[in-house]
C-alpha cells in the first residue's frame, strides 16, 4: 500500500483531535491521510433485529456517518489533501494494528482525566502502542469530553519545538531520525533530553573519594560530551535543525513531562520485544504516555 498517515476513530473527542493532527501531517508530508474505524462485528444472524435494522447494521451506518463526517470537516481545512476513510471489521487493537503496518504512522486519541489527576491511557492505546511495528503518535483530546468538534484552526505563525527523549545506554537511529525528521519538517527547535543518576556512593556518602575530586561535576561533564557525540553526526546530516541538548539529573520522565508543555511533540523509542503477556512499553515511554500533554510519538526500534 502507498505510505499514508493513518488515524483512528472511534467517535471521542481525543480521536477526532488526533485526526485533525494527523491531517496537518499528512499535509506537511505530501502523503494521503486515511481514516479509519475498527470495530469487531456480529454476524447479523446471531443478533435480533430491531425497526432500525440488526445492532450489526446500525454498528456500521454510525461508523460510515463517522467517516463522512470526519472527512468532510477535514477537508475544509485542508482541500488539497487526499482522504480515504475505512471500516475495519474487527475488534479495535488488532484493526489498528492492521491499519498501521503499511502506514507511515499511525495517530490516535488518548483521553485525559482532568487538568489536575493523572491522565488516562486507555487499554486500546496502550495494547497498539505496546505491539506497533510503525511509530504510534498518541494525541490528548483538546476539549471537555462531550463537546463538539470544532473547526480545524490555522496552523500557528512560528512553529513550536519537537522534544526528544534520548537514552544514551541504548540511543536509537530510528527515534533519532524520526525527531530530527519531524523537526526539519515543522522547521522548528529540537530540544533534546537524557536524563541521568548521580552513582549511588555520591548520593549516600563520598568516603572512598577525594575530597577535592568533584564526582558529579565530571560525571556531567561525561554525560554532555556522550550526548554531543551521539548528536553529532545527526546535525550533520540535518544542517537546517537548530538543536539543544541537555544532560539534567533525575528521572528522564518528569524532565520529558515538564519539557514538553507546548511542544508540538514529544519523542520517545520502544524496544520490540515481547513478553508473555504481549508488547512491553518501558518504563519512561509508559510514564509520558500517562502524563505528557501534548502529542507524543513512539517509535519502535530494535
Amino acid at each position: 500500500m502507498f505510505p499514508t498517515i493513518t488515524a483512528g476513530l472511534d467517535g471521542s473527542a481525543a480521536s477526532s483531535d488526533a485526526a485533525d493532527w494527523a491531517a496537518a501531517e499528512a499535509r506537511r508530508r505530501g502523503l494521503p491521510l486515511r481514516l479509519v474505524h475498527a470495530a469487531a462485528r456480529q454476524p447479523d444472524a446471531a443478533i435480533p433485529h430491531t425497526p432500525l435494522g440488526s445492532p450489526g447494521r446500525q454498528q456500521e451506518h454510525w461508523g460510515d456517518r463517522l467517516l463522512r463526517d470526519a472527512e468532510a470537516r477535514i477537508q475544509l481545512r485542508h482541500p488539497d489533501l487526499r482522504i480515504v476513510g475505512e471500516q475495519i471489521a474487527n475488534e479495535p487493537v488488532a484493526g489498528l494494528l492492521g491499519a498501521a503496518a503499511d502506514a507511515e504512522m499511525l495517530v490516535i486519541g488518548s483521553q485525559g482525566l482532568s487538568a489536575f489527576a493523572s491522565f488516562l491511557v486507555g487499554s486500546v492505546a496502550l495494547g497498539v502502542v505496546g505491539r506497533a511495528t510503525r511509530p504510534v503518535v498518541l494525541v490528548r483530546a483538546a476539549r471537555p469530553a462531550g463537546e463538539p468538534p470544532r473547526p480545524s484552526a490555522p496552523p500557528a505563525a512560528s512553529p513550536r519545538d519537537v522534544v526528544l527523549g534520548l537514552d544514551l545506554d541504548r540511543p536509537s537511529d530510528a527515534v533519532i531520525a524520526f525527531a530530527f525528521a519531524a523537526a526539519a519538517e515543522r522547521q522548528a527547535v529540537l530540544r533534546v533530553i537524557h536524563g541521568w543518576y548521580l552513582p549511588a556512593y555520591y548520593t549516600f556518602g563520598t568516603e572512598d573519594i577525594p575530597a577535592s575530586q568533584d564526582v558529579g561535576g565530571e560525571l556531567a561533564e561525561q554525560k554532555k560530551t556522550a550526548l554531543a557525540d551521539a548528536l553529532r553526526p545527526w546535525r550533520e546530516k540535518f544542517p537546517a535543525v537548530e538543536v539543544t541538548a541537555q544532560a539534567v539529573i533525575g528521572r528522564a520522565a518528569h524532565h520529558l513531562v515538564d519539557s514538553a508543555r507546548g511542544t508540538d511533540l514529544l519523542v520517545v523509542g520502544r524496544r520490540t520485544r515481547t513478553s508473555p503477556l504481549g508488547g512491553h512499553i518501558g518504563s519512561v515511554t509508559h510514564a509520558v504516555l500517562h502524563h505528557a500533554v501534548a502529542p507524543v510519538a513512539v517509535v519502535p526500534h530494535d
